[in-house]
């Protein structure tokens, strides 16, 4: 009992420290706010902004909740912590109460302008042909189970099969709150290395991916970036479908290109045209706003064609499944051996490392 009572004892001190930085006042007089404005009769004359105070609104209701949760059980914790009758229960409350102090520090971490924002992920087969292709459904189905993890919605925008097996790319909404936040650090080149299964000799392969991730951002978070219609190239088409009777007669499918940029973007998920424009927009938006951060950073001198946040020489992460087992990342150095773990989305570990080594 008594090593428990030490973990109590560290617990309430460490949400201690952490609770003067959370600002309970701040955020519920924000909550305030936030509820007035959505029983204005007119909110919803503005779909896209009505959408965006109703999702705030909620994310803060939840933080809001989830703080005064863990407040509860470290007050429980603290007033029982010496009765030995309740050792069972309190070993279970006080491990529900370390996993949300843990979630809570890390997003101290997460103070980006829109690291609140949903995701876009967008992940691309690189060096590797059918092999990388094979690796981009890997990671495809490793990102989709984080987000399972998390309680996180998904949503695929925009995908292409691989000619004969996997994803030659996709796009994926990725829906939560500090979604992007968490995961911002995951763009780049994924390296895999592995014996062939599409060849009879099963040779040692290594096959590249890149990853891309992108806020969803609107028109009312990027009021300086002016999208003209203009500046706008629509090619409408067929979305691509399994057939039976979901098959696409009519051409809901999109593909968008930004004339002065030279960005192309594409949208088919939805089955109505005018939402999968309104995805489309949004994923441009997120790239323009990616450009004009790489130019303010004097990381690209021109910019032809379609843009990609990260080159194919920027590798990340690779993931070694033969001749040994190993994942390691290339920049905080974090690694395991439980190879099985990391592509079945158990990716905690590292997200949380690059988050600290940016914030440090």
């Amino acid at each position: 009992m008594q090593d428990l009572t030490q973990k109590i004892s560290e617990l309430k001190a460490n949400f201690s420290n952490f609770s003067g930085s959370f600002n309970e006042v701040a955020k519920k007089a924000e909550i305030a706010k936030l509820t007035a404005e959505s029983t204005d009769p007119n909110l919803w004359n503005d779909q896209e902004r009505a959408k965006s105070l109703m999702q705030k609104l909620g994310d803060f209701k939840k933080e809001v909740e989830e703080f005064q949760e863990l407040k509860n059980l470290v007050s429980t914790l603290d007033e029982f912590s010496q009765k030995e009758e309740l050792k069972e229960d309190l070993e279970e409350e006080y491990h529900q109460a370390a996993e949300l102090l843990d979630k809570f520090r890390l997003t101290t971490y997460l103070s980006g302008n829109y690291d609140g924002k949903n995701a876009i992920l967008s992940l691309h087969a690189g060096q590797g042909g059918t092999e990388a292709m094979d690796w981009v459904s890997m990671l495809y189905r490793m990102y989709l189970r984080f987000c399972e993890r998390r309680n996180w919605e998904t949503a695929i925008l925009d995908m292409t099969p691989g000619e004969e097996a996997g994803i030659k790319s996709v796009t994926i909404k990725v829906s939560g709150h500090f979604a992007y936040g968490y995961l911002k650090r995951e763009a780049g080149t994924h390296r895999l290395v592995r014996q062939s299964p599409f060849n009879a000799d099963k040779l040692r392969q290594t096959s590249f991916a890149l990853v891309e991730v992108l806020p969803e951002l609107s028109s009312i978070d990027l009021p300086d970036i002016e999208i003209k219609g203009e500046d706008l190239d629509w090619q409408f088409f067929r979305a691509s479908s399994q057939g039976g009777q979901n098959v696409q007669k009519v051409s809901s499918a999109v593909r968008l290109k930004h004339l002065p940029s030279g960005i192309v973007v594409t949208a088919q998920a939805e089955r109505f045209q005018e939402q999968n424009r309104k995805n489309a927009l949004n994923l441009l938006r997120g790239k323009l706003w990616l450009l004009e951060k790489a130019k303010a950073k004097d990381t690209k001198k021109e910019l032809k064609g379609q843009y990609r946040p990260a080159s194919w020489g920027t590798q990340i992460r690779s993931y070694v499944l033969h001749p040994y087992k190993m994942v390691k990342d290339l920049r905080t150095q974090v690694e395991t051996s439980n190879t099985e773990a990391v592509l079945d989305g158990d990716l905690g570990d590292f997200i949380e490392a690059e988050l600290r080594e940016v914030k440090e």
